[in-house]
């Protein structure tokens, strides 16, 4: 390699202060070197602590689940060598690949075991734990109720795991590849506690290992070596900055000073296609823009109130004028394209006018007892990313058009702050997001089930949804379990906790000297299959067991 590899120019220190940053980090003069935008900060880079996708671009680039995702984001075998179910499939037995940490040590089920156990303790403050629900005991030992030992997962021996579950779950392999089921060094935790995430400290059993984690600057990785398939890994460092402002962003990947970014913004879409064509990526995406208002508060205790806002929101407006790359008006919670699905519940006032359905929402607050004498006042709270600035004066305004007594304050919180006061209750009305963890009609809907507080932010409670949402996890047969969700759809969509706004669009912008990016409709793009246009990539081998190399000064 020479250094051709740096994009002609690209990354010259002194272009920013970006770039000075990792300019001056340490490295080989013959490094694949990859830039990439990340949306915001980390809070946490510990798999069970970690709850948005900017964490989980690192995180999926550092660790490895029993599945992963191919370029195309499609699920493919991880450290799953093989595995078996169950006639009921409530059993599934794992066979390990041969693997090994960054460290030399073997990685074994018993790390799976612990790693599934301390994700599910109470005591680890797993925000996202409910996501394993479908594992036997899983609820009884996140709530305190049942020792983590008694969860349904069982390492049998160094390369055999067993998985019990408490009803089917066909879209297991998808689900075992989201974060919250990779395994974590339990030689490793159990020395340093919380520190093991630390750079120095952390050891990983996937394509990069941490190297130095500046807090709101980059996070900085390296290949490891010890990787099972790093023969086929050509990018050897990555730098990851938390790209808050979307347009300085754009500015940065159309400078040279990143490779990509997994966001731009929507009314440049025009322009960017007119003046660097061959770096923009839009496409589809399995998720949804939507509104949770906390209905243990008042006004929000009142079905009719919610019903109103819902019906008020002019969707079509904000997706044509505002945000303008190519966005769908909500009117389901589950977005189009999932798997073996129906869709189909819907909003019944979809089809109606805007201006009907704001006379429709006036008639249900006035029903309430909302009026001249008794305004209806709203704080709504939104995401200080991307184009939620910019929605949210037109939410405002939606509201506030219902009639003259609808007063709404509008604030704006960071990103990880915001989600952390959704999931702590501390809000009335807000903005959110939900992406798809895995292609299924039950890892939207499960934000409604009572069990999934504190992720169900809306803190609904309906004991008819979670009958059907249960009786459907029991079902085999594929058509009645889509019928028996679509059931709880309509019900969550007429009882309307969460108001769906927009179903979101995957839109990037790739530098097109780098290869190995494939559209996806989950956008998840992992780097250890990206490369450099100008690089000489590792002819492919097949994925399998190695013995664990040495160290370079051993």
């Amino acid at each position: 390699m020479t250094n051709a590899v740096r994009l002609a120019g690209i990354f010259a220190c002194g272009a920013s202060a970006l770039a000075l940053t990792a300019c001056g980090a340490p490295r080989d003069d013959d490094a694949v070197v990859l830039h990439r935008g990340n949306l915001a900060e980390p809070l946490s880079l510990d798999p069970h602590r970690a709850n948005g996708v900017w964490e989980n671009n690192i995180i999926g680039d550092m660790f490895i689940g029993l599945f992963t995702e191919a370029a195309d984001g499609e699920t493919v075998p991880g450290m799953a060598e093989s595995w078996e179910t169950s006639e009921d499939g409530l059993t599934w037995t794992f066979t390990l690949r041969e693997a090994y940490w960054s460290d030399g040590e073997p990685v074994t089920a018993h790390d799976f075991e612990f790693a599934f156990r301390r994700i599910m303790n109470p005591e680890t403050l797993a925000q996202y734990a409910s996501v394993l629900y479908p594992i036997r005991n899983a609820i009884e030992v996140n709530r305190g109720e049942m020792e983590p030992e008694e969860l349904g997962v069982r390492a049998e021996d160094d390369r055999t795991l067993v998985v019990e579950l408490a009803h089917p779950a066909p879209f297991l392999p998808t689900l075992f590849a989201h974060y919250t089921s990779f395994p974590v060094p339990r030689h490793v935790v159990e020395v340093y506690g919380d520190a093991w995430i630390q750079p120095g400290n952390m050891v990983t059993n996937g394509a990069y290992t941490l190297v130095q984690w500046r807090t709101n600057n980059f996070v900085h990785v390296e290949r490891n070596e010890r990787f099972w398939d790093n023969a086929n890994v050509c990018v050897d460092e990555v730098f990851y900055y938390p790209t808050v402002d979307a347009n300085a962003a754009e500015r940065r990947v159309r400078n040279g000073e990143l490779h990509l970014n997994p966001e731009f913004n929507g009314q440049n879409l025009d322009f960017l296609r007119r003046e660097v064509p061959d770096y923009v990526q839009v496409g589809p995406y399995l998720g949804l823009t939507y509104y949770p208002l906390n209905t243990t508060q008042p006004p929000f205790d009142d079905v009719r109130v919610r019903q109103a806002l819902g019906m008020a929101l002019n969707r079509e407006f904000i997706t044509s004028q505002i945000l303008r790359a190519g966005e769908e008006p909500a009117f389901t919670f589950v977005p189009p394209g999932v798997t073996d699905y129906p869709g189909t519940a819907r909003l019944e006032w979809a089809d109606e006018s805007i201006e009907t359905r704001r006379e429709r929402a006036r008639e249900l607050l006035e029903e309430a007892g909302y009026g001249p004498s008794n305004p209806l006042r709203i704080d709504y709270v939104h995401r200080a990313t991307a184009e939620h600035p910019r929605v949210a004066p037109v939410i405002q305004q939606d509201w506030q058009e219902i009639a003259p007594w609808v007063q709404v304050s509008v604030s704006q919180r960071d990103t990880q702050i915001h989600y952390d006061n959704l999931r702590a209750g501390d809000f009335t009305a807000a903005d959110g997001g939900w992406i798809a963890d895995y292609n299924d009609a039950y890892n939207f809907l499960f934000l409604g089930e009572t069990q999934s507080i504190p992720m169900n932010y809306a803190r609904w409670s309906n004991e008819e949804f979670d009958r059907l949402v249960a009786e459907a996890n029991l079902e085999a047969d594929a058509g009645e379990r889509g019928r028996l969700l679509s059931e709880a759809e309509q019900l969550l969509l007429d009882e309307m906790p969460y108001i769906p706004g927009y179903y979101l669009v995957n839109r990037s912008l790739v530098n097109p000297n780098v290869t190995g990016w494939e559209h996806n409709q989950l956008k998840i793009n992992r780097t250890r299959y990206l490369c450099l246009a100008d690089v000489e990539r590792p002819a492919p081998e097949d994925g399998g067991t190695a013995d664990a190399p040495e160290p370079e000064d051993a």
